[in-house]
C-alpha cells in the first residue's frame, strides 16, 4: 500500500515516509535521520543536486509537509506501513549470515516495490543491487530463484538498466535457469530475456553467449504451454538480429517451430517469419514434410498477426521454389487468397496480393 502515498511524503535517501522532515539550505527535503547520517559520514554536498553545503548546514524543519504526511495518517493510517530502507533490503541479499527467509523477506519487499515504480527501479541499481539479486538468481533454493528472477525482471522493463544487467552477467545466470530451473522459473527467464532484448546492442551480446540460443531452443522441446511460448517470444526477441537468426536455425529450431505451430502456437509463426528471411532458414523449411500444409492452416485459421506472417513466409518459400507453388495450390491457397484480398487490413492484402503474383510467375495457376 506504500507505494500509493504520494513521493513527496519518502525522503529521497531512505525512501521512506519521512517522520520528521527538515530542508537543507539546496532547498530540498530529507528525513532528519537519513539526512543527519549523510552528513555525519562527512558528506557536505546535496545528495540531490551535488552542490556544496555549509561546513555546518543548517536544518529547517518542514513543518507543511510534516503537517500534510500528520493528516495523511490520520485519514489512511493503514497506508503507512513502514518499509524497510533498499540498502538494507539489498544488503540482506548478500549477507553470508541472512537466512534464505530473511532474503525472500527482502525480495519480496524489493519485487512489490519495483513493480509499477521506474524510479525505485533506477534507484536500485544505483545502488547497487544487482550483484544481489542475481546471486540470489542462482540460489538452489526454487522460491528464492522465482522471486529473484520476478525482482530482475522488474528491473530489466527500464531501458535504462537493460545494458547494465548484461554486463553484469545477467544472461549466464539465466541460461543456466532456462536448463535447470522449475517450469515457472524458465518461464520467467525467458520473458527476461525478451526484456533485455529490446535493447538492440543485447541481441547482439544475448545471441554471442554459448547455449544461450541453444537454451530456448531446448525449451521449445520440453518445457510447457507457458515456457514454450516465452521461450518462442525470447527467440522472436533475438532474431531481428540477423546473426542470431542462423544461430537458431544451427541449433535445430526450424522443424521444432513448424511442429509447434502445426500443435497450435501461433506464436511459432512469427520466428518462422523471421527465419525464412535467411538462405538457411528457407532451406530447412523446405526439408520440412508437410511444412506448406501448416502455413496454409496458418493463413485459414490464424489470426490477424498470424495471417500476416504466414503469408509472408510462405511467399518467401514459394518465390524460392516452384515445387512449394504445387503444394501451396493443393492445399487450397488459391481460394483462401481469394477472401484474404478483402480483408480490411492494408498488410494481409498486401501480402496476398504479393503471394498470388508470385504464383502466377511460377505458372502455378493461370
Amino acid at each position: 500500500m506504500e507505494t500509493q502515498l504520494p513521493d513527496d511524503f519518502r525522503c529521497p535517501i531512505s525512501l521512506e515516509i519521512m517522520s520528521d522532515p527538515v530542508i537543507l539550505p539546496s532547498g530540498h527535503t530529507f528525513d532528519r535521520v537519513s539526512i543527519q547520517r549523510w552528513l555525519d559520514s562527512g558528506h557536505r554536498t546535496c545528495p540531490i543536486t551535488k552542490l556544496p553545503l555549509p561546513e555546518h548546514p543548517c536544518l529547517i524543519p518542514n513543518h507543511a509537509l510534516r503537517s500534510l504526511i500528520s493528516n495523511y495518517t490520520l485519514v489512511s493510517p493503514s497506508k503507512l506501513q513502514p518499509c524497510p530502507q533498499p540498502q538494507i533490503l539489498i544488503s540482506s541479499l548478500t549477507s553470508q549470515s541472512s537466512h534464505v527467509g530473511t532474503k525472500l523477506n527482502s525480495l519480496t519487499h524489493l519485487v512489490r516495490l519495483t513493480k509499477h515504480d521506474s524510479g525505485f527501479r533506477r534507484k536500485l541499481t544505483e545502488l547497487g543491487a544487482a550483484p544481489g539479486v542475481l546471486k540470489c538468481v542462482g540460489s538452489d533454493d526454487p522460491s528464492l530463484q522465482e522471486k529473484a528472477l520476478s525482482l530482475l525482471l522488474n528491473l530489466s522493463l527500464d531501458d535504462d538498466n537493460k545494458v547494465g544487467l548484461v554486463a553484469e552477467g545477467a544472461i549466464n545466470r539465466v541460461i543456466k535457469v532456462l536448463r535447470f530451473g522449475s517450469p515457472d522459473c524458465r518461464a520467467i527467464a525467458a520473458t527476461i530475456i525478451t526484456s533485455l532484448a529490446v535493447v538492440e546492442v543485447n541481441k547482439a551480446t544475448i545471441g554471442a553467449y554459448p547455449d544461450a540460443i541453444q537454451a530456448l531452443v531446448w525449451l521449445l522441446i520440453s518445457g510447457k504451454g507457458r515456457e514454450k511460448k516465452e521461450a518462442a517470444t525470447a527467440l522472436y526477441a533475438i532474431c531481428s538480429f540477423a546473426d542470431n537468426r542462423r544461430r537458431a536455425i544451427d541449433c535445430g529450431a526450424v522443424p521444432i517451430l513448424i511442429s509447434l505451430l502445426d500443435s497450435g502456437l501461433e506464436r511459432a509463426i512469427e520466428v518462422l517469419g523471421l527465419l525464412v528471411k535467411c538462405k538457411e532458414g528457407r532451406e530447412e523449411m523446405m526439408k520440412v514434410n508437410g511444412c506448406v500444409k501448416v502455413l496454409v492452416s496458418v493463413l485459414r485459421n490464424g489470426s490477424s498477426r498470424g495471417v500476416q506472417y504466414g503469408l509472408f513466409t510462405l511467399n518467401c518459400l514459394c518465390t524460392c521454389c516452384e515445387r512449394l507453388c504445387f503444394e501451396a495450390i493443393n492445399e487450397g491457397v488459391v481460394e483462401i487468397c481469394m477472401g484474404l484480398m478483402e480483408e480490411e487490413n492494408e498488410k494481409i492484402r498486401r501480402y496476398t496480393a504479393s503471394l498470388v503474383q508470385t504464383l502466377r510467375e511460377n505458372h502455378a495457376f493461370g
